[in-house]
Parts: C-alpha cells; sequence; structure tokens
C-alpha cells in the first residue's frame, strides 16, 4: 500500500497521462503542443531576400570596376569595403533561402556588354512584371552603367560615389517596404539581416556624400 502512494504520488509529480497508468486506467498519449516553425517566414521575407542578392549583385560589379578604371585610393577603399560586406549578404541570404527550401538566386560577376548578358540580367537588375522587366529601387539603368564604365580616374570616382548613394538609398527603400508589410521581417534571422542592410547603407551613404562633397571642393580629388 505504502509503495503504490509512492507510485502515484511520484506520477502526480509528472503528469496526468502518467497518473493515469499508474492507476490502472492504461497507457494514453501524452498532449503536447505542435513543434514551432524551424525556419518561419513569409512571401513578402523570400521576396526581399531574393531582390536583394540580385540588388547587391550590381552594386558588385561597380565595385570590381574600381580598380580598372582608374579609381583613387579612396574610392578604391570604400569599393573594396563594399564588395566584402555584400558578398557576405549575399552568402547569408542565400544560406536563408536553403533552410527554408526556396530557390536559390546566384549573383553574377559578369560585367554587362553583350546581348545576352545585359546589365538587367547579369547584375540581377530587373525583374519580369507584366512581360517588361521592371528595376527595383535604385538600381542602375543600362544607360548608367555603361556611363559609369566608360569613365576613368576622377569622373569614375564622381560617378561611382553618385550612383552608389543612388543605389543603397534604394535597398534602404526595399528594407521599409519590407518592415511595413504585415507579418513580415518577424523571426530573428530577417530582421537581423535586414536591419544591418539598413544600418550598413545607411552609414555608407552618409560617407559616400562627404566623398563626393570633398570631390567637388578639391576639383575631383576626394
Amino acid at each position: 500500500v505504502v509503495m503504490r502512494r509512492s507510485l502515484l504520488l511520484a506520477a502526480w509529480a509528472l503528469g496526468p497521462a502518467l497518473l493515469a497508468t499508474a492507476c490502472g486506467g492504461g497507457a494514453q498519449p501524452v498532449q503536447t503542443q505542435p513543434p514551432p516553425q524551424r525556419y518561419p517566414h513569409t512571401e513578402a521575407d523570400i521576396r526581399f531576400m531574393s531582390d536583394m542578392i540580385g540588388h547587391h549583385s550590381q552594386a558588385l560589379v561597380m565595385a570590381e570596376w574600381a580598380p580598372s578604371h582608374g579609381a583613387s585610393r579612396a574610392v578604391s577603399t570604400l569599393a573594396e569595403r563594399i564588395a566584402s560586406g555584400q558578398q557576405d549578404e549575399i552568402a547569408l541570404m542565400q544560406q536563408w533561402l536553403r533552410d527554408r527550401q526556396q530557390a536559390v538566386a546566384q549573383p553574377s560577376s559578369r560585367a554587362p556588354g553583350s546581348s545576352t548578358d545585359t546589365a538587367s540580367h547579369s547584375a540581377g537588375q530587373g525583374h519580369q512584371h507584366g512581360g517588361h522587366d521592371m528595376l527595383m529601387p535604385g538600381m542602375l539603368t543600362q544607360a548608367q552603367l555603361n556611363e559609369l564604365n566608360r569613365a576613368r580616374g576622377r569622373e569614375f570616382d564622381r560617378l561611382f560615389l553618385q550612383y552608389m548613394i543612388q543605389h543603397h538609398r534604394g535597398a534602404l527603400t526595399m528594407v521599409d517596404r519590407l518592415f511595413a508589410t504585415p507579418g513580415a521581417a518577424r523571426d530573428e534571422a530577417t530582421f537581423k539581416l535586414a536591419n544591418d542592410v539598413s544600418a550598413d547603407q545607411s552609414s555608407e551613404i552618409a560617407r559616400m556624400e562627404r566623398m563626393l562633397a570633398e570631390l567637388a571642393t578639391a576639383g575631383g580629388a576626394p
């Protein structure tokens, strides 16, 4: 009797399912909560990650031109920093998509210039909508990319800063749209990555605006 009472008390402490078993009621299923979703996401999150990979890809093309286009030391250093940071973010966004079993966008390192490799495709410039290519916010047009590609030295510095500010502001618009979408950016990974993009590119915009002002004041040398 003492032993059975001890078993009942122990079963009560462990839960109703074990208590029923101890009382001779037979095994019953344990009531549990459904496991939390391991990788929560929304369609807006997926679209943001996929589009931002393409958006970053165009910035990489621009940054890679700095050494061959006579960029100043200051602009070359900035371009290296932008390329390094955005390559890391592309890898994070690709892994985010893989974890959620989504199609993984692949950035292109090829510069525009041929009919089969135009800027709008090789640099991830746009996406199809209603049968037409539409630029994502801040993305350079083919004409702007061609202008930057033709520039050398001080003119390249000026256009690089001008167009990269435009490009970065577009990325901030994409982040703002994500955060404004109901239910989006709720999981930690999405929120952190989008917040990092916003913080890093806001800081770089301020730096490039100072460099552009110095370039104009110094007559072309940042």
